[in-house]
């Protein structure tokens, strides 16, 4: 795959609990000169300043993150707020006690609740932690995530002990949800070997903080 096209499926990623308004500068210019589809950020990091990013260059922002275990109206809020600020894409954790516990019907509404808090142009990824899961109930969270107002399922934060994301789990989810959602897979993606293999497996969209290594194998 030429380096322009894998760079518009890469979300440009520093959720680094340290980083600041500085790093998110930097980001920024880093987005531009390589041309990816979006950069991912921690909500608390918004607004980015006028003009760093061009209107092609999407700004998600997480919610519940990392662990999930927020209240739905919190993450409705942030959301909310995010979007107030700039974000056009939202990735929300879902609360994976609701996953333990194969309450699904939960699932759905924590993610119905965010979606409703944000514009419905707004794109919203929900992130499953896929490593933690048998296969049955990855199925289960993406059905529950879709039936709610996902429009892509995600694999993991990257923080996760149980590990990032793994071909057979973005397999699964793009079997699963099918081809009118969209699968991100993210959380140890470091090469561009890894990144086509991601996206063979099923995956239309990357996050990457290695964005530039990636890209710079592509050429």
């Amino acid at each position: 795959m030429e380096a322009r096209k894998l760079a518009q499926m890469i979300d440009h990623t520093l959720l680094a609990p340290e980083a600041t308004m500085a790093d998110v500068e930097r980001l920024c210019a880093e987005a531009v000169e390589l041309q990816v589809g979006a950069i991912c950020i921690s909500p608390s990091l918004l607004p980015i300043a006028k003009g760093a990013l061009p209107s092609s260059i999407n700004v998600a922002a997480v919610v519940g993150f990392p662990s999930g275990a927020h209240s739905p109206e919190t993450k409705a809020v942030e959301a909310k707020q995010a979007c107030d600020h700039g974000a056009n894409e939202i990735d929300m954790v879902v609360n994976l006690a609701f996953v333990s516990n194969s309450n699904w019907d939960a699932v759905t509404s924590e993610v119905a609740t965010v979606r409703a808090a944000i514009s419905a142009n707004v794109v919203l990824k929900v992130i499953i932690e896929s490593a933690l899961w048998t296969d049955q109930q990855i199925i289960a969270v993406c059905s529950a995530a879709v039936l709610g107002g996902a429009n892509f399922v995600k694999t993991s934060t990257g923080f996760h002990k149980s590990g990032g994301a793994s071909l057979a789990a973005v397999r699964l989810m793009r079997k699963t949800v099918g081809n009118s959602i969209g699968v991100k897979a993210s959380g140890g993606i470091r090469t561009y070997a890894d990144a086509i293999a991601m996206i063979e497996a099923g995956a239309n969209r990357i996050g990457a903080s290695a964005s530039r290594a990636i890209l710079a194998e592509a050429q």
